[in-house]
C-alpha cells in the first residue's frame, strides 16, 4: 500500500545497519550487480521480437505472458534477488539493439521489466513509458531536473508525491557526447556514516519536510506534501530523497526550512557524495540500469550532447511498483 497522506516521526533506526544492502565503494568487487543476458535469453528476444513484427501491439499492451520466455525469466529472477536481498542495484548487459528499431528495443525493455513488477504511471497524465532526454530547459517547478542536461543531486525517485516506485529502471539508446555518469549509493550505508558523524542531525531526517510535487497532480491540488526522508520499516531503512524539491517545497508552502533540517540536508549530501560511497556507471548503448528506489539513491552528473538529432542522448525509464494501483498516485 502506498503512502496517502502527511506522515510523522518514526522511530529512529539507531543501529548500524548491516547486510549487503550496506555497502561501500570499497566493499564492491568488479562486476558486482551486472548481469549478462545469455545466449538462451538473447535467442528469445529474437523469437519474441519476430513474433510482434507479425502480430503488431503497442508496448502497453504486451504481456511476458503472452511469449515463451524461460530463460530471460530466470535472468529477471536474477536481477530481482540483487534488488531485493543484493546489493540493491543491477546493471542488466544488453538488449542488442544492432539488430531492433527503436520501438522493438522499448517492446523489449517492457516485457524484461514487467518480469520484475508491474510498470506504473510516471506522470499525472498516465505516462508510462519515459522519454529522459535535453530539452534544453532550465530545471524549476514544472520542469523536471531529467530532462536537462543539468547536474543533478543524488534523488529518489518520485520522491515528492504519494506513491513511490519499488524500482526504478533506465534502458540506454544513446548515451551523451561527453559526461552524464550515473552514481548510485546505498542509503543504508550513508545513514551508518551519518550517525557516525553527526548523530544530532539524524532524527531529523525521521521527521517531516515540504516536498514540491513538480505540478504532477490534478488541478486545484496541493502543490506541496509533507513526508519525512527516512522512515523505519521494521528493520528496513527506507527513504524518500529530494533536495531540490525539498527546498522548492518549503519555498512553495510558506514554511522557511529550519536550521536543523538544512544542515541535515548538507550532513547527508557530504556524506553521500564523499569517494568512498557511491558506484560509479558509465552507460553503453543497450544496457539497464535498475535500483531498488526505495533503499538506494542515484544521481547523474552534467552532461555535453552530440550536435546530430539522431545522437543525442537517450534513455528510457520504465517505474515498477507492485503496491497500489498503476495510477500515478497508487
Amino acid at each position: 500500500m502506498c503512502d496517502t497522506g502527511p506522515a510523522g516521526a518514526a522511530a529512529i533506526l539507531d543501529a548500524e545497519i548491516g547486510g549487503a544492502m550496506a555497502w561501500t565503494r570499497a566493499a564492491l568487487g568488479p562486476g558486482t550487480g551486472r548481469v549478462a543476458l545469455t545466449a538462451e535469453g538473447l535467442a528469445e528476444i529474437d523469437t519474441a521480437v519476430a513474433l510482434m513484427r507479425a502480430n503488431p501491439l503497442p508496448a502497453l499492451a504486451l504481456s511476458p505472458r503472452d511469449f515463451p520466455l524461460p530463460a530471460l525469466q530466470r535472468t529477471m529472477a536474477e536481477v530481482k534477488r540483487a534488488l531485493d536481498a543484493g546489493v540493491g542495484f543491477a546493471l542488466l548487459d544488453r538488449v542488442p539493439l544492432e539488430r531492433l528499431s527503436r520501438d522493438e528495443a522499448v517492446r523489449v525493455y517492457w516485457l524484461l521489466g514487467a518480469m520484475l513488477a508491474r510498470p506504473v504511471a510516471q506522470k499525472w497524465d498516465g505516462t508510462m513509458i519515459y522519454d529522459v532526454r535535453d530539452l534544453g530547459r532550465p530545471p524549476g517547478n514544472g520542469v523536471r531536473p531529467d530532462v536537462t542536461n543539468a547536474e543533478q543531486n543524488f534523488h529518489t525517485d518520485n520522491s515528492y508525491n504519494l506513491c513511490p516506485p519499488e524500482y526504478v529502471a533506465l534502458l540506454c539508446l544513446h548515451p551523451a557526447m561527453d559526461g552524464g555518469l550515473h552514481y548510485v549509493v546505498s542509503l543504508a550505508a550513508a545513514h551508518n556514516e551519518l550517525r557516525r558523524r553527526r548523530p544530532d542531525l539524524l532524527p531529523r531526517l525521521y521527521r517531516p519536510f515540504w516536498f514540491d510535487r513538480q505540478r504532477e497532480h490534478a488541478p486545484g491540488d496541493a502543490m506541496a506534501i509533507r513526508h519525512p526522508l527516512f522512515e523505519r520499516d521494521g528493520a528496513r531503512l527506507t527513504a524518500r530523497l529530494s533536495r531540490f524539491q525539498v527546498v522548492n517545497g518549503h519555498a512553495l508552502a510558506g514554511e522557511p526550512l529550519d536550521a536543523d533540517g538544512l544542515a541535515a540536508l548538507d550532513a547527508l549530501e557530504q556524506v553521500m557524495n564523499g569517494a568512498d560511497l557511491a558506484a560509479e556507471f558509465r552507460f553503453e548503448p543497450g544496457q539497464i540500469q535498475i535500483v531498488n528506489n526505495r533503499v538506494m539513491a542515484h544521481r547523474r552528473t552534467a552532461f555535453r550532447d552530440w550536435p546530430e538529432p539522431e545522437r543525442k542522448r537517450h534513455l528510457v525509464r520504465l517505474w515498477l511498483r507492485d503496491a497500489g494501483r498503476a495510477f500515478y498516485n497508487g
